[in-house]
């Protein structure tokens, strides 16, 4: 159906769509001079959004479509500031602000609840992307530029600079990155998925200002650009914005970017090729194969291939999941299983990690032979339609809990935008499902869908990727060489020009703009008070607490035990415990049959602890465990009776499960740390705060990854260790049993009969208990000064000082003092002049931890001083009121920021268990914003001294000397 909707004479409305199942409208228009397309999603969320994406096609791997991402919020014509974008972050309380380069698309998003904010933002967004300044100078400090090591001296040796050029070398140093862009590169051989859209960091400095010039006229224009937004500001509003501020000045571009077909393989190819690694493990390959489907834009085409990915893949009873699983050939299921449907075609991949290298053949094989098993038998009848239930479930529910709500459905729909497909029908999913239906019973819709796509699809890879230890060395020797040809090669002018563009932009970085240029919301524009939000506590035999929130016709439910006391080793343990009860079998059922059934009636299950310290003592603890689903109404009782049968009938003795398990997490945890870098110095740096601090550290940190590693390693060697395991697990088990327990429970208000009703009599098969004892951590205060060496191009450096917790007074103060040190200080000196992804501070009110960090670092000492440094700025500079307000606004913001539905519920409920009551969090806010320049200096040389400091760095294993001639106690993995 079409309505007559509002909008600005400038542009055509195509059409609109009431969706149901997410209740919005989804509506199309197209600017009548220029093309552009603009697609609002009108909902009443106060939480408005925006998103101008382009589609930008690099024919090189230079990484031109990232770097101008970097370089198009370095100023604009309207607001000619050195860095309106981290600027903007911080005169403004959006609830996200950020940029992304895909492969084939780049995207400007932001959000916010507050209108004026929402308009600011709109218009420093729209004038950086279509009036961009690209300075040269903006260019060499966020992609790339050769300098001396030391900048005033041509003798000194020459080096590479850039902020995305080390951003890249810390992304590829992440063998899964590497796969990724291995598996594209052969897939599509003929279009832009070829080249590393991020850069490749060997071909980053072939990139010269005048392609990138050259790309920017030709890709960002309207005529090659689609506006989304979403929210309770009408398009007619929006579209004026747009008319006056940008289309007005572009006329139509003929010439159209768009990406053409792969061109198909007549027969299959086998690859090989070599990821950078410390050590050179004999099983440390990784095989994939992966096919080159359909169109993305193809709704019909789209469903399909994800519904059969599902089948094959979702959970470990799936078919190809479980024979990958199960294979002595491999440690674990490739991190690349599944489905990519964001490019405009599609493609489908699967294999196994931790494989030796001529055993690829073997792990082809077994692949193809699955498929075949399964085009000839088929699958059950009921796991098909336990997809489908999945996929109507994700369409259903409400997210908002990493992203604004509103920019996940524009994510979901951009790239068929940006491909000219149709967005109203990739939204809205309920027709499809309901066609889906019909196909899917008939009995050989699947085996025919596994011999279409895949069996008889001859443009099909396998990729074998190699550790190599020496391609580390052999990378950084052909950088050198290409650098010591070009110093060679400099003439007298050309040293000058280093030297002088060196000066030049620790001049621009150094400079004070005119920040007045820039919109900026006040604390005058801060809501008053938090939200409250309605709960009741209903009696039963387990308590229940319930929360009516808009949640779509969705069920959430929580299991909350109370953790006792547990043992050192049962403590030890306790996130093994979470991570294996969901996932292993059931009395008399074993855990493919339990996988079945978790896909049958409910979004899967969760298991994990809440464990948060006292706010009088950072040295007592309070404890949870928490087991967690949801689903759809008509569920509610089999979701319950599930969770009921799993909290009391969980086994323990599927050791070849348990042990795949835990390869598959130490495979996780390995490859989290290229990424997480920063997360995991932070951890190690505060560990000697408190109990609870050591403890996260010993299950998340990198102890925690040695640990695992150790465990895993027990378990394929020692046939002692899997009976000790077992037994350490059953008593962790027989005491939670023993605990005390309620339900937290979350739906819609007018279910709220029905699903009481639903739920009752399960839980009344769950025993209760009086509390006997809790579980307590023991008391930690020591110092730190660690690094961990593991293969990575780039640093990760932390410093965290002592400080005050809870609800002490200096709580506020400190939490401001995180961002004035990050906007003032660390952003240029780690960032811009170090070339660092980033860096910041934060303050852990709850270990009374302050901490730095940098994040894929090409500097390693010298950050640890740049910290420091920042100290003594704060307490020796003279500083202005208008920078503790942004300090201020960036934590009122994040503290703001809202989560999904279902999220907010269960995070309130959580606070109030922890007795973080609303008059606490209220103090709190009311104290940060009253937070004084005097007080930052003064909590600063109060408590971010030497007597408080600890250190630790994840880093490179070329750094072992130098750390240990610091000091530090280094730590291998």
């Amino acid at each position: 159906m079409t309505q007559n909707t509002a909008h600005h004479p400038a542009f055509t409305a195509v059409r609109s769509e009431f969706i149901e199942a997410l209740n919005v409208t989804v509506e199309e228009y197209e600017h009548k001079v220029t093309g552009a397309k603009h697609f609002h999603i009108a909902s009443d969320n106060d939480e408005n959004v925006f998103l101008v994406g382009l589609k930008t096609v690099p024919t090189d791997s230079t990484g031109v479509a990232h770097i101008l991402e970097h370089t198009v919020l370095c100023g604009s014509e309207r607001f000619p500031v050195r860095d309106p974008f981290f600027m903007m972050i911080r005169r403004s309380l959006n609830t996200f602000m950020n940029a992304f380069t895909s492969s084939d698309w780049t995207a400007y998003p932001f959000a916010s609840k507050n209108k004026k904010d929402f308009r600011n933002l709109l218009d420093v967004y729209l004038d950086a992307v279509f009036f961009s300044r690209l300075d040269p100078l903006d260019f060499a400090q966020e992609g790339h530029r050769v300098e001396f090591a030391e900048p005033t001296n041509p003798e000194s040796e020459l080096t590479y600079k850039g902020v995305v050029f080390n951003e890249m070398k810390g992304a590829m140093s992440s063998p899964t990155s590497v796969l990724w862009q291995a598996v594209t590169k052969y897939l599509c051989p003929s279009n832009t998925y070829h080249f590393n859209s991020g850069g490749e960091p060997s071909d980053i400095p072939d990139l010269s200002y005048d392609d990138l010039l050259a790309f920017y006229r030709k890709h960002y224009h309207p005529s090659n650009a689609v506006f989304m937004t979403f929210g309770d500001i009408p398009a007619q509003e929006l579209q004026a914005e747009f008319e006056s501020k940008v289309l007005s000045r572009f006329e139509r571009l003929d010439d159209q970017v768009s990406v053409p077909n792969v061109k198909r393989y007549f027969s299959p190819l086998r690859v090989e090729e070599g990821y950078a690694a410390d050590e050179a493990k004999e099983d440390g390959s990784h095989v994939v194969v992966g096919w080159l489907l359909g169109e993305s834009t193809d709704l019909a085409q789209q469903f399909e291939a994800h519904l059969l990915s599902s089948v094959l893949l979702d959970n470990s009873a799936s078919p190809l999941r479980r024979a990958l699983e199960n294979s002595e050939l491999g440690s674990s299921p490739s991190p690349l299983c599944g489905l990519e449907d964001s490019n405009k075609e599609m493609s489908f991949m699967c294999g196994l990690e931790g494989v030796r290298r001529e055993q690829s053949a073997q792990v082809e094989a077994l692949i193809l032979q699955t498929l075949e098993d399964i085009a000839d038998n088929g699958v059950e009848q009921e796991m098909v339609d336990a997809m489908l239930h999945q996929l109507e479930l994700s369409q259903r529910e409400i997210g908002g809990d990493s992203y604004p709500y509103g920019l996940q459905l524009i994510l979901t729909a951009l790239s068929t935008a940006v491909h000219q497909g149709d967005v109203i029908a990739q939204l809205d999913l309920d027709p499809v499902i309901e066609q889906m239906r019909d196909k899917v019973a008939e009995p050989d819709y699947i085996p025919t869908l596994v011999r279409e796509l895949l069996l008889n699809n001859a443009h099909r890879i396998t990729l074998t990727l190699s550790p190599d230890e020496a391609l580390e060395a052999r990378r950084n020797q052909a950088e050198k060489d290409r650098l010591s040809k070009i110093k060679a090669g400099l003439n007298e002018e050309q040293t000058q020009h280093i030297i002088e563009r060196s000066q030049a932009l620790k001049t621009r970085q150094e400079q004070v703009d005119d920040m007045s240029l820039l919109p900026k919301v006040g604390l005058e524009d801060v809501p008053a008070r938090l939200p409250e939000y309605d709960h009741e506590a209903l009696e039963q035999s387990l308590p229940i607490t319930f929360y009516p929130q808009g949640t779509n016709g969705l069920v959430y439910q929580q299991l909350v035990t109370e953790l006792p006391a547990l043992t050192e080793e049962e403590t030890k343990l306790l996130p093994i415990y979470s991570y294996l009860m969901t996932e292993v079998g059931l009395g008399e059922q074993d855990y493919l049959a339990i996988q079945s059934l978790q896909a049958q009636v409910c979004g899967g299950l969760g298991a994990s602890t809440s464990i948060r310290t006292e706010l009088a003592d950072k040295q007592q603890v309070h404890g949870y465990f928490v087991l967690s689903s949801k689903a759809l109404v008509p569920n509610a009782a089999a979701m319950t009776e599930l969770m009921a049968q799993t909290f009391n009938q969980v086994r323990f003795d599927e050791a070849g499960r348990i042990k795949e398990l835990i390869a598959q997490r130490r495979a996780r945890r390995e490859r989290s740390i290229t990424g997480q870098g920063h997360v995991l110095a932070m951890s190690a740096a505060s560990a000697g705060m408190s109990g609870l601090a050591a403890q996260q550290e010993a299950w998340g940190g990198m102890t925690g990854i040695q640990e695992l590693i150790a465990l895993d390693d027990a378990l394929r060697n020692d046939d002692q260790a899997m009976g000790e395991l077992r037994d350490t697990l059953a008593s962790i088990h027989e005491k939670l049993m023993g605990a005390s327990k309620q339900v937290l429970l979350v739906a819609e208000p007018h279910y709220k009969e029905e699903v009481l009703a639903a739920i009752t009599p399960a839980w009344d098969a769950v025993n209760n208990h009086a509390q006997a004892s809790n579980f307590t951590l023991p008391a930690v205060e020591q110092t730190v000064k660690q690094a961990w060496v593991t293969a990575t191009q780039v640093s990760f450096c932390a410093k965290s000082f002592k400080a005050v917790a809870g609800d002490h007074p200096d709580v506020a103060p400190l939490t401001v003092l995180a961002g004035f040190l990050r906007n003032g200080f660390l952003h240029r000196a780690i960032r811009e002049q170090g070339g660092a992804y980033g860096g910041g501070a934060t303050f852990d009110a709850s270990a009374g931890a302050f901490r730095f960090f940098s994040y894929r670092d090409p500097r390693l000492l010298e950050t640890l001083a740049d910290f420091d440094a920042s100290i003594e700025w704060l307490i020796n500079s003279d500083h202005n009121y208008g920078a503790l307000e942004e300090a201020i606004l960036g934590v009122i913001g994040s503290m703001d920021k809202p989560g999904s539905p279902a999220g907010e519920a269960q995070s309130d409920f959580f606070l109030q268990l922890h007795n973080r009551s609303q008059a606490y969090r209220e103090t709190l806010r009311a104290n940060i914003l009253a937070v004084t320049l005097e007080d930052l200096k003064r909590v600063a040389q109060l408590y971010l001294t030497q007597a408080n400091e600890n250190t630790a760095v994840v880093t490179s294993s070329a750094h072992k000397q130098l750390l240990a001639d610091q000091g530090f106690d280094v730590c291998n993995l």
